[in-house]
């Protein structure tokens, strides 16, 4: 699989190579994640800032804990022509923990997402064994600093594949 990224190369070496300080690290969890909840909101689903340079989704997954729904958006990697199934990397860019997301879905998989405006309902598989081996291969492809995060954490990156979920009459 190729690197899906938007834009110009030029522009996209440059933010792999933002994405990848640490500096980064520090600022872009607190940040970005806010800022695109308050855009996607206020374009009602329509626009998701940071899915202009790498594909993107915002998930609604109940809390591990409260249950209830949890705004977050995030990269992805779409997977074949639909798309029907996603794969999301908990990478936290690259700090100690897992995200609070991944534990959410591991608690409670079904979940849905936004993809380009579109709610579409979901159930999440963590990934393991050769499975998760040849989607981080993937996933490396598609955008290597998440190599550069998993280098700086002892704990193995979670990934999940994500897949539309047919919903049953309500």
């Amino acid at each position: 699989m190729t690197n899906k990224a938007k834009g110009t190369a030029p522009v996209v070496r440059l933010a792999q190579r933002v994405s990848s300080t640490e500096t980064f690290a520090r600022l872009a969890p607190s940040m970005l994640p806010a800022f695109d909840r308050a855009v996607h909101r206020l374009t009602r689903g329509r626009v998701l800032l940071s899915a202009r340079l790498l594909p993107g989704v915002v998930l609604t997954a109940r809390g591990a804990r409260s249950g209830l729904p949890r705004e977050t958006p995030l990269a992805c990697m779409p997977e074949g022509q639909g798309p029907d199934s996603w794969i999301v990397v908990g990478s936290n860019f690259g700090r100690p923990r897992h995200p609070a997301w991944t534990a959410n879905l591991l608690a409670h998989p079904d979940a849905e997402i936004s993809w380009r405006g579109t709610r579409v309902p979901v159930t999440a598989r963590l990934l393991a064994g050769e499975e998760r081996a040849a989607a981080w291969r993937a996933v490396l492809e598609f955008w290597p600093p998440y190599a550069t995060y998993q280098r700086r954490v002892t704990r193995e990156i979670r990934l999940f594949r994500i897949e539309r979920r047919q919903e049953t009459g309500r």
